[in-house]
């Protein structure tokens, strides 16, 4: 007999995960350091520029677009060690990143010109990127920091 008065509660029957949670859980998992989130953003904006430039002959709204998924994953693959360089790292990987988008003016000034219109021409997606990194960040570090009170707190 279970509990007083002979009734049994039922054993929780634990059922398999569906396929999608399960592809999910086998997707890469990486903690990258400060440094590596810095090489890892930067490397890809810079490939995402260039595959934009090929492609879609370097359409800002383009690289906007592909910017924001790339400012979630470095959010998430941080470690939470290094949560607070994600902020600071993905506006510079962006920058990094205009530079085989932005529009070619004659010599280096021409260049800078066109990459610094860029930049004010696309602030949208660079707030809007680095919100959704920090929001991301944010939410990591709240529960990083839940996790750490609920160990120290001793057992009731």
């Amino acid at each position: 007999m279970g509990r007083a008065g002979g009734v049994k509660r039922p054993v929780a029957v634990r059922r398999p995960a569906p396929q999608g949670i399960q592809a999910a859980c086998r997707m890469p998992n990486p903690r990258l350091t400060g440094l590596g989130v810095g090489l890892f953003c930067g490397a890809l904006m810079l490939a995402l520029g260039c595959l934009d430039q090929l492609l879609f002959g370097a359409s800002l709204v383009v690289y906007g677009v592909l910017f924001l998924p790339v400012c979630a994953l470095t959010a998430v693959w941080v470690r939470r060690g290094d949560l607070v360089t994600v902020p600071i790292v993905v506006p510079i990987a962006f920058a990094v990143g205009l530079v085989p988008v932005a529009e070619r003016g004659d010599g280096v000034s021409g260049r800078f010109v066109g990459l610094f219109t860029a930049l004010a021409t696309q602030a949208g997606w660079l707030y809007g990127g680095t919100l959704i990194a920090a929001s991301l960040v944010t939410v990591r570090w709240i529960r990083m920091l839940r996790r750490r009170t609920a160990r120290s707190r001793p057992p009731v």
